[in-house]
């Protein structure tokens, strides 16, 4: 098996008509060898900012001095990102190695696991193998029947903000979807939770109580903002403080959790000192949230894709270019609450440029159009992404405009492509 060879098999499982549980993932796991329980974890749930935490947590943690893996979903560019140790990406030779292990397993079970399990798999055992001191796991979906959920007693279980998203699986309310990710917490082991709305932190507090978990909850009322720009922020936080790359209002509140997380940590012996949470978190790379790319157009990408995260896309708009005209460069799943989505931008857009970019879930750029269209202000429709900035860029005034790609990671990790940033 070469490196295409592996891709092409986790990529063109099938999927369908399997339903939600954890016993093809157990199943794989045991003929693997059972490499979990060689693994210490931090376990990340939530709708909205669960990447970042996660991407903060293993860079606080690297900082500490732990030998740290790393799982998120999805990528920007390549697989292989989803898989890190220590920051490192994942190797094509090493990731091939691990895959033929997998598939080895796979092919003696009668039913073969989704492609989500392969690839949780496949962390799992690369981080054991590699003798990680510890993983973060970011879950892929909900969190009760997530892959990731395999893991038994995590070090700590963290719980992000959650909105409405995956409706048609995980449930039509915000509360139904809290009872979902709540599935992650374990028995006897904490849970930090994002600063919720009460009904949502109802859910959580019972089911910690059930489980007997202890709950620590982020408290926003605690952050103190210093400096905020497109260059970074720096706040304090209980008295604490801390200088941050990425941008926005979102990501100082990620953050809060994540200080929590490292005193949780701190308390079951792991040596954190408060340098090292500080130096993480400074230090910490997580792209396409919020990310300028370009100055002259300023061009600004972001991964959201639903509404939760294009109000915040619409916040960081108003906060950090307030004083321009915003060209949004536009492409959504069809999967997604695309209509909402729409109609959020709409509220800090001046122009539209909607796009197709290359992904079968892909909603048609001219579908989009039509939506914006309703709005009243300008728009274009390009076939692709590249096509798309080079409207974009044409249609800018260097003085007066900017631009913001939003609306999925497969658009932002194209965006990013065309400006070589990988």
């Amino acid at each position: 098996m070469n490196y295409n060879e592996a891709m092409n098999y986790i990529d063109t499982v099938n999927n369908s008509g399997k339903e939600p549980g954890l016993s093809g993932i157990k199943e794989l796991l045991g003929k693997l060898g059972e490499p979990q329980k060689n693994l210490k974890f931090i376990h990340i749930a939530g709708t909205n900012g669960k990447g970042s935490c996660a991407a903060m947590t293993a860079s606080v943690m690297k900082a500490a001095g732990y030998k740290t893996g790393l799982f998120t979903s999805p990528y920007l560019h390549f697989f292989n990102e989803r898989m890190r140790i220590n920051g490192k990406i994942i190797g094509n030779d090493a990731l091939t190695e691990i895959v033929e292990k997998v598939k080895a397993a796979a092919d003696t079970m009668d039913c073969c696991p989704g492609s989500f399990e392969l690839a949780t798999a496949a962390a799992i055992l690369w981080f054991s193998e590699e003798k990680c001191d510890i993983a973060v796991l970011e879950v892929g979906l909900g969190g009760r029947f997530d892959a990731t959920n395999v893991i038994e007693k995590p070090e700590a279980s963290v719980i992000m903000n959650i909105g409405l998203d995956h409706c048609e699986i995980l449930g039509d309310t915000v509360e139904k979807i809290a009872a979902e990710k709540a599935g992650i917490i374990k028995e006897g082991c904490p849970c930090i939770l994002y600063q919720q709305t009460q009904s949502v932190t109802q859910v959580i507090e019972n089911a910690c109580r059930e489980k007997n978990a202890e709950l620590h909850i982020s408290d926003f009322s605690k952050i103190d903002l210093e400096f905020d720009s497109i260059y970074g922020q720096s706040f304090t936080y209980k008295g604490n403080a801390y200088a941050l790359p990425l941008l926005g209002e979102n990501q100082r509140k990620n953050t809060t959790v994540v200080i929590e997380l490292a005193q949780v940590l701190r308390e079951k012996g792991w040596n954190i000192q408060q340098e090292d949470l500080e130096h993480g978190i400074y230090a910490v790379m997580w792209p396409a949230r919020f990310e300028v790319v370009k100055d002259e157009p300023l061009f600004v990408v972001d991964g959201g894709h639903n509404p939760q995260c294009a109000r915040t896309v619409v916040d960081n708009l108003g906060k950090y270019f307030g004083n321009y005209h915003h060209i949004m460069l536009v492409g959504l799943m069809k999967d997604k609450d695309y209509e909402s989505v729409m109609k959020i931008l709409n509220l800090a857009a001046d122009k539209f440029v909607c796009v197709t970019f290359d992904n079968e879930r892909a909603l048609e750029g001219e579908k989009l159009a039509e939506i914006a269209e309703k709005f009243g202000k300008p728009v274009k429709v390009c076939s692709n992404v590249k096509d798309g900035i080079s409207t974009a860029l044409d249609w800018a005034d260097k003085s007066e405009d900017m631009i913001c790609a939003v609306g999925s990671l497969y658009l932002a990790g194209e965006v990013r492509d065309c400006f070589d940033l990988r």
